[in-house]
């Protein structure tokens, strides 16, 4: 549920915050005084609307927050899916204005806006005159019957959805395949060129490197054999006179003294292994001397090979593996156009399987939907009758796409008929904006106990309507409150007089300005509210007494709905 909402430097509003309550919690107030304001600044909160059209000129920034309480796994998914903390079940939404730029914080997290979207998502819903709209559209209808059978549903659904996916993949597959047969000449033989290009070249895995290494060995081997004899020629290597006979001289002059002392042993121990390795030295090198050797026609055969192994790499992969891997692919290719009759035949069998399938499901589904459509209908046909539609009919149309989805293959459409006598007609070419937020509230109602979403609030639900169907309102209004939050802005004392929390929203003056402030109202308080809706600018005692007896019947009718 919505726990509280903030509001800083937006329009009027200087600074408000406001505590909400479970159940029913109604707004009221004079025309002007701020109402759309405070839906827009939730609107804003959730990333869908837009501060500069509140912000005043002489603000340096502005804030709303609103902090949500909620147990919706959905939620909790989505935060952890984010890296933000969750704690306490609570989840405080924050957006700033500053510097003409706008930020978004999810409990203390900084998060894009179009984040904050997918999770108000979850949160809360709004009802104003674009929601009641939305209701013209046929696309939305079969959104609210599969919500309505949504437990018998889900499982097909998702099961109709992956047949779809692979339905489509095998009905293009089969498509594409049907070129003509001119087209499946000339890439045969492009093929043929390609695979006999790389079988030609008897590629081996691993020989680029091991020839690479080779190369280089070979192209530098001038530089080598320079720095061999140079060295040689230092340490005495192959007959040169070098550090090696300098140290056997060594060797020799402490021969003849070590026996003198114990050090002069432990010296001449250690020139003696620096002979020993010096030599194992200069035998290597002189073994590695003699068998270096640089062949020019070794040199450009292996010049050649990696020529067309690069080559071969520009056209068919990084590697020799790569390369290898795209002549089996071809290859495979090659083999299904030498025999593309029996590989069309496969795939036309392939696409009838998938569709067979698909369309199995698609008609299970269309058949749960047409049972829980009789019921959906009843029952939103009754919500309207209590509306005040006295003489309503309401029926679901059912018809067929011309091409399936992955929702199956049904295209509905609400018809309803509002007077006595007149057929049944779409929705759309019908209801007028009064009639579509009964009609939406209707559908609310009938779906309260389906409907995650924890909070709703409802603008302009009021629009057009008085007398008898008001109070037909405010008692639907109550009967979504049993399993929602709700938050309701209102004109009508009958709606008013439903409300579990009153507030008002008012405009006053401060600082040599006028603001709005928003606050919560007592029992009586609420009573003179409902009085002044009813008695506008006169309140006579009459009027008070009438809230009064409003404001009673309005609270005898929830018991009797057992809240």
């Amino acid at each position: 549920m919505l726990v509280s909402l903030h509001v800083k430097n937006m329009a009027l509003i200087k600074e408000v915050e406001v505590e909400f309550g479970r159940g029913l919690n109604i707004m009221t107030g004079e025309t002007g005084a701020g109402k759309s304001i405070v839906i827009g600044s939730v609107n804003i909160a959730l990333g869908t609307g837009n501060f500069r059209d509140y912000v005043p000129e002489d603000a340096d920034y502005a804030l709303v927050e609103l902090v949500f309480l909620t147990e919706n796994p959905v939620v909790r998914r989505k935060l952890l899916e984010q890296d933000v903390p969750f704690e306490d079940n609570e989840i405080i939404i924050t957006r700033k204005y500053k510097g003409g730029r706008a930020s978004s914080k999810v409990n203390g997290e900084t998060v894009p806006v179009s984040f904050v979207r997918e999770l108000a998502g979850e949160l809360i819903d709004i009802h104003g005159q674009h929601e009641h709209q939305s209701l013209l559209y046929e696309k939305n209808h079969l959104h609210i019957l599969d919500e309505f059978a949504h437990d018998a549903l889900k499982e097909r659904l998702e099961q109709c959805r992956e047949l779809h996916r692979g339905y489509v993949r095998a009905k293009r597959e089969w498509q594409e395949a049907r070129s003509d047969a001119g087209d499946r000449a000339k890439e045969l033989d492009f093929l043929e060129f390609e695979i006999q290009e790389i079988e030609a070249a008897t590629l081996i895995p691993g020989e680029d490197e091991e020839l690479e290494s080779s190369y280089r060995l070979m192209t530098n081997g001038q530089k080598i054999m320079e720095s061999l004899s140079e060295a040689g020629s230092l340490t005495g290597a192959s007959g040169y006179s070098g550090a090696a006979d300098e140290i056997g001289r060594a060797v020799r002059a402490l021969a003849g003294v070590q026996s003198y002392d114990e050090p002069l042993e432990e010296l001449a121990g250690s020139l003696e292994e620096i002979e020993s390795l010096l030599s194992d030295f200069n035998r290597g090198l002189s073994e590695y001397m003699d068998r270096f050797s640089f062949d020019e026609q070794e040199l450009y055969r292996i010049e050649e090979r990696l020529d067309l192994i690069n080559r071969l790499k520009t056209k068919y992969g990084s590697t020799i593996e790569a390369i290898l891997a795209y002549a089996k692919e071809k290859s495979e290719r090659r083999t299904i156009l030498m025999n593309y009759e029996d590989y069309i035949e496969r795939l036309r069998k392939t696409y009838e399987k998938k569709r067979a399938e698909f369309l199995r499901v698609a008609d299970e589904i269309s058949q749960i939907r047409k049972n829980y459509a009789k019921q959906l209908a009843d029952q939103i046909q009754r919500a309207l009758v209590d509306l005040n539609f006295l003489e309503v009919r309401f029926e679901i149309a059912f018809g067929e796409l011309a091409e399936p989805t992955e929702i199956g293959k049904d295209e509905i459409c609400f018809m309803i008929s509002t007077n006595p006598g007149l057929p049944l007609r779409p929705l759309a070419s019908v209801a007028s904006g009064g009639e579509l937020s009964r009609i939406m509230l209707a559908i609310k109602a009938v779906m309260a106990d389906k409907d995650a979403v924890e909070t709703l609030i409802f603008d302009e639900i009021d629009t057009g309507i008085s007398g008898r169907t008001a109070q037909s309102v405010s008692e639907k209004m109550a009967v979504i409150a049993k399993n929602h939050q709700v938050l309701c802005i209102t004109h009508l004392a009958q709606i008013a007089a439903m409300a579990d929390q009153h507030y008002i929203i008012e405009k006053k003056p401060a600082d040599s300005k006028t603001v709005t402030n928003i606050g919560l109202l007592s029992e009586e308080e609420s009573i003179q509210e409902l009085a002044r809706i009813l008695g506008g600018a006169k309140i006579t005692d009459a009027v008070v007494e009438n809230a009064r007896e409003m404001k009673e019947l309005a609270r005898n009718t929830k018991k009797g709905m057992g809240r």
